[in-house]
């Protein structure tokens, strides 16, 4: 396996489990790509080294199915996940709650409820159909709906 990111680990415990014989090369001097975290600035100070948000590994059943948590790992949530910047004004910003987020979102906040409230209402049955392999899904027209926002800016 090349690369010791969490889609590279995940490949190789797959493999190994199915009774393969794996190994994992990485060039960097630490594993875990993207999710690596390090004191870059001050002693005590841990940043994320790439990327810090990872939204759909919390439910991935890749995941879900390793003592993860037994080797150091904490999922972390913050009260704000996900913010933009822009020049003038507040930072959009989305929210662990729907109802915080549409509030926050001044005067589009009643149209993000429309085109966004049941995807999290509806997570338990969404999030399997995207995390499984491609076929026939279990209800169709929320995943229509879930792909339908994805060309929105």
């Amino acid at each position: 396996m090349i690369g010791s990111g969490p889609n590279g680990l995940t490949a190789a415990i797959t493999l190994a489990r199915a009774g393969f014989r794996t190994t994992v090369l990485e060039a960097e001097p630490t594993i875990g790509g993207g999710t690596r975290t390090a004191e870059l600035t001050l002693p005590g100070f841990r940043h994320d080294v790439c990327s810090a948000v990872h939204p759909m590994a919390v439910c991935s059943p890749a995941f879900e199915s390793m003592p993860l948590a037994e080797h150091g790992l904490e999922w972390i949530h913050p009260p704000i996940p996900v913010a933009q910047a822009v020049e003038e004004g507040p930072a959009p910003a989305l929210f662990r709650d729907l109802d915080e987020t549409c509030a926050h979102l001044g005067s589009d906040g009643d149209r993000y409820k429309r085109a966004v409230g049941p995807l999290p209402r509806n997570w338990a049955q969404l999030a399997p159909m995207l995390l499984a392999p491609i076929g026939i899904p279990a209800h169709p027209l929320l995943l229509a709906r879930f792909g339908l926002l994805a060309p929105w800016p």
